[in-house]
């Protein structure tokens, strides 16, 4: 099972989305996460394509939310799926050039029923209540969280409501990776955040 830490969702920075892509490149993340929700699609592209500049040639792999379509125009590396969004069978089928598909679950249902079409990773959450979706769905809780990690047969990303103060608790839990969204795109140094956040994930992760 692949052990990263930090899964970057780049949700409306206080800096820039491409400031806080510098940073992730700079730590060198396995993964960022470009999401904006409601915003126009000319504007996706435009900040896709920026940070698919930034990302390009480095460790850091960019994933678009929601839209395989966009992922695949501005070439990034994947995309991130919801229940709702295309089923991973039909991205994989349309867009063959995208090298991750990821998709999020929110129970043990959903985890077991992703096996006919199996991601690449999958994000387990929330864990914690978060104000970062507009409609959110129910909080698992830590424990519950890492049991669906726990027998989940791909890479597993915790979400939701997660920091520094909560990772410890989220970890001890069974979480191998987690993923956030204001502990980093609310600072104004998001280099130091994300330090800081896999420092931390690092020292919990020691035997």
């Amino acid at each position: 099972m692949e052990d990263f830490g930090l899964y970057l969702v780049i949700t409306d920075p206080a800096t820039s989305y491409e400031t806080v892509a510098q940073a992730a490149v700079r730590a060198r993340l396995r993964y960022v996460q470009l999401r904006m929700k409601r915003a126009p699609r000319a504007e996706i592209l435009r900040t896709a394509r920026a940070l698919r500049a930034i990302t390009q040639g480095t460790d850091t792999l960019l994933i678009v939310n929601d839209d395989p379509a966009v992922a695949a125009e501005v070439g990034a590396d994947g995309a991130h799926l919801g229940q709702g969004d295309m089923p991973i069978a039909e991205a994989r089928a349309r867009f063959p050039r995208l090298r991750i598909l990821g998709l999020s679950t929110h129970s043990h249902a959903q985890m077991e029923a992703a096996k006919a079409n199996p991601p690449d990773y999958a994000g387990v959450g929330p864990v914690y209540p978060t104000p970062t979706k507009a409609i959110p769905d129910p909080t698992l809780g830590p424990a519950e969280a890492g049991r669906i990690v726990r027998d989940s047969p791909w890479p597993t990303v915790a979400i939701g409501g997660i920091d520094a103060t909560r990772l410890p608790e989220v970890i001890r839990a069974g979480a191998r990776n987690f993923a956030v969204v204001r502990a980093v795109c609310q600072s104004h140094d998001p280099y130091g955040a994300i330090c800081r956040l896999q420092d931390l994930w690092r020292t919990l992760r020691a035997p």
